[in-house]
């Protein structure tokens, strides 16, 4: 105590409750480490039968899509071989087999016939490399050119026979346009009648196309009243007939014949009544009248109607006509009679 070694003592005693306080303390630690330890082992177990079972459970996925992938590979196949079964595929390779034999026979025939043309081949060879056929390239190439140069010419030919029938064709477009208008005009100066206007001629072409050898029209007199057009032929009467005859001559021969004046009517006036007979008289006075000027014009008419010519000469363009005439001798003759002398008869 005198040493001071009491209080030492003291403090060595707490120091010693203090180490065995901590002592206990690392002990209650030491258990709870052991305690986790425990868990982590268990856990550890746990997580490698855990992974043992997702590697099971992979390798289980793996198997299964191999398995669909199997699947899928079988019934493609299955697909491919149509269902057929082991008896059906040992027929198609029997028949498969027959063919396999049939194509040889057929390759076998086919040899021995490519052996005979070429044997063919080598006759035509030594055939070419005579003298015959030497030089054909030439000759083929003349002749090409000939070939060529006709079709060219051809061409040309077609390209100037369409030119030529399509003036042909306006030529008698404008020609048949201005008989059409003579024909009305001559028409309506004429005839006397109320059931006819005018008539006109109308062309059917007969559609023989381009390149036919002749080109054929048929042609048909209309007669016109309003907007109505109907056939003449067997709808008009004799004198009408008559009258359309002479109508459309007299137009033709204005039309065409302008530098061969000379125009010739055979007993005009057949089957034609009296207002229609004066009409046609003064339709053959207006042309006369209007061809004056022409110095080739020459009206020649052959009738027995005096009383035509009586009309004709009422005009100042007619004054005498020829009568034919017997002698004594009973032969025919001319003579010459002034149209004065039927007004006096």
């Amino acid at each position: 105590m005198e040493s001071g070694k009491e209080k030492q003592l003291e403090k060595k005693k707490k120091q010693l409750q203090s180490i065995q306080n901590k002592i206990d303390e690392c002990e209650e630690e030491q258990k709870d480490l052991a305690t986790n330890i425990d868990k982590l082992r268990n856990a550890l177990a746990t997580t490698q039968a855990r992974q043992r079972e997702l590697a099971d459970n992979l390798q289980l996925r793996k198997k299964v899509q191999e398995i669909k992938n199997m699947s899928s590979e079988v019934a493609e196949l299955q697909k491919q071989l149509g269902g057929f079964d082991i008896q059906n595929l040992e027929r198609e390779r029997r028949k498969l087999q027959q063919n396999q034999e049939k194509l040889k026979t057929d390759q076998n025939i086919a040899d021995g016939r490519q052996r005979g043309y070429e044997e063919q081949i080598t006759s035509i060879k030594k055939e070419l490399s005579s003298d015959m056929y030497k030089g054909a390239g030439d000759k083929y190439r003349a002749q090409v050119i000939t070939f060529r140069t006709t079709e060219l010419a051809n061409s040309d030919l077609e390209k100037y026979y369409r030119a030529l029938d399509k003036a042909i064709m306006n030529y008698h477009t404008r020609k048949m346009e201005e008989i059409n208008k003579i024909i009305c005009e001559l028409w309506k100066n004429t005839y006397r009648g109320n059931d006819i206007e005018t008539i006109e001629i109308r062309s059917d072409d007969d559609e023989g196309g381009i390149m036919k050898t002749r080109r054929n029209y048929n042609y048909r007199v209309v007669m016109m009243k309003g907007d109505a057009a109907l056939d003449m032929r067997g709808r008009c009467s004799a004198g009408q007939k008559v009258l359309a005859s002479l109508i459309i001559r007299l137009a033709l021969a204005e039309t065409f014949c302008l530098n061969c004046g000379i125009l010739a009517l055979d007993e005009p006036t057949t089957n034609l009544d009296r207002e229609n007979i004066e009409s046609l008289a003064y339709a053959l006075v207006e042309i006369i009248k209007s061809r004056s000027v022409q110095r080739n014009f020459q009206l020649v008419v052959i009738t027995h109607d005096e009383d035509f010519v009586e009309l004709l000469g009422r005009s100042e363009y007619v004054d005498r006509f020829f009568k034919v005439m017997k002698n004594p001798a009973g032969c025919s003759r001319l003579v010459e009679a002034s149209v004065q002398t039927l007004h006096t008869h």
